[in-house]
């Protein structure tokens, strides 16, 4: 049987670069591949952007019903393929309500590996729960969102974390791990939390201020083996920020995964462009197409079987880019088709540079081994201990 790839598109650019991703997916498996092919089975429903909101219906109730509907039906195409079988969805942009209801009710988390010189950091951005969740209620000229956290979608966000880490890294594991979030908001429960949980896993966490993890990486830079858990309201803004000050990437050329960690999902991979919907560049052939064409050979060699897709995918972007082949956002004047001909017209076969990557769940963590401690010295001092927990203590700021 073919191996199923999930396909969910919406309005903006996601029509022009769905097609790139199917036809990028289809030549990346034949090249590379060993003829089965993939089968990519696509969501019946195109999903809003918030521009296609706004402009094609207007009203506040409508919007907020069309949201929900997106978001049900997302979610379920989302269990559906997961039952089926399917590890991996390609999404282009949707509407943020919509995608952060979905990423609640499933539980999701944002995985970002970076490499910065000698130095590698995982990202790993709570979607679950916190200030981007929740629903919205409104009253005259008012609008009341609710959110929370929680001790065991915390627990769970922990948990991949480190077993993410682990993987990254089988020589060592994580150096250290670090949580930035608004914890001063929630009246010590956090603290608490992920000391209890800290424990239970076998691994030491600091829990900081946003702005001390800040000031950390713009004084030290990132230490080698760094995971970062954080909250939406910091890491959403400064996931393009690590990116481009460490990483040396754009973001219109990267693409990431969300896990979901919902026990129905199996921890289902959704990947998507790190860029937004785009809507202003809509059928003008000039978006970027970098990050789905990054994202298409992900999934075809860690969930179609096609190894040495990613290796292949990334010397011929080189060649193209060598060739000055560049679609005007990075300076160029060639056309979203111009640059996906290039690279795939120059797709060759290449061995891949290690062993395949794993893909589905992550095995469960237990305790470190003993004499497999993490070291301390990589944050400064300025921290208290509460528990196997080091808190920062800079006073709060709005």
């Amino acid at each position: 049987m073919k191996p199923a790839v999930g396909l969910a598109v919406g309005r903006g650019t996601g029509v022009e670069l769905a097609a790139v991703f199917e036809r990028a997916l289809h030549r990346i498996a034949a090249v590379c591949g060993s003829g089965a092919g993939v089968e990519i089975v696509r969501s019946p429903r195109t999903y809003h952007s918030y521009v296609s909101l706004r402009q094609e219906v207007g009203d506040t109730a409508r919007i907020r019903r069309l949201t929900e509907e997106d978001a049900r039906h997302y979610e379920r195409f989302c269990r559906e393929r997961a039952r089926l079988g399917t590890t991996a969805v390609f999404r282009t942009a949707v509407n943020a309500q919509s995608l952060y209801l979905v990423r609640q009710r499933l539980q999701a988390v944002k995985v970002e590996p970076i490499t910065a010189g000698d130095a590698s950091l995982l990202l790993v951005r709570d979607e679950a729960q916190g200030f981007y969740t929740g629903e919205n209620r409104h009253s005259p000229g008012v609008v009341t969102r609710t959110m929370e956290f929680s001790r065991e979608i915390t627990r769970k966000v922990l948990d991949f974390a480190v077993r993410r880490a682990r993987r990254q890294w089988p020589d060592g594991g994580p150096a250290r791990v670090v949580m930035a979030y608004k914890y001063h908001l929630l009246d010590g429960a956090l603290d608490d939390w992920v000391d209890e949980i800290a424990r239970g896993l076998g691994v030491e966490v600091r829990l900081f201020q946003p702005d001390t993890v800040n000031r950390n990486l713009i004084a030290h830079g990132p230490g080698d083996r760094t995971v970062i858990v954080a909250g939406n309201e910091w890491a959403d803004i400064m996931h393009v920020v690590l990116l481009d000050r460490f990483g040396g990437e754009r973001q219109e050329n990267r693409c990431t995964e969300n896990v979901h960690l919902h026990p129905e999902l199996a921890e289902l991979v959704e990947y998507q462009t790190v860029h937004g919907s785009a809507d202003d560049l809509t059928g003008k052939d000039t978006v970027n197409p970098v990050a789905t064409l990054r994202a298409a050979a992900a999934i075809a060699e860690r969930h179609a079987g096609v190894p040495g897709a990613v290796a292949a995918v990334e010397a011929a972007l080189a060649a193209a880019g060598r060739s000055g082949v560049r679609t005007p956002d990075l300076g160029g004047r060639h056309s979203t088709t111009d640059v996906v001909d290039a690279v795939l017209d120059g797709l060759t076969a290449r061995p891949p540079a290690g062993p395949p990557p794993v893909a589905g769940p992550l095995p469960v963590v237990g305790p470190r081994a003993a004499g497999d401690a993490l070291p301390a010295d990589a944050l400064p001092a300025d921290a208290l201990p509460v528990g196997t927990v080091p808190v920062g203590t800079l006073a709060d700021r709005p």
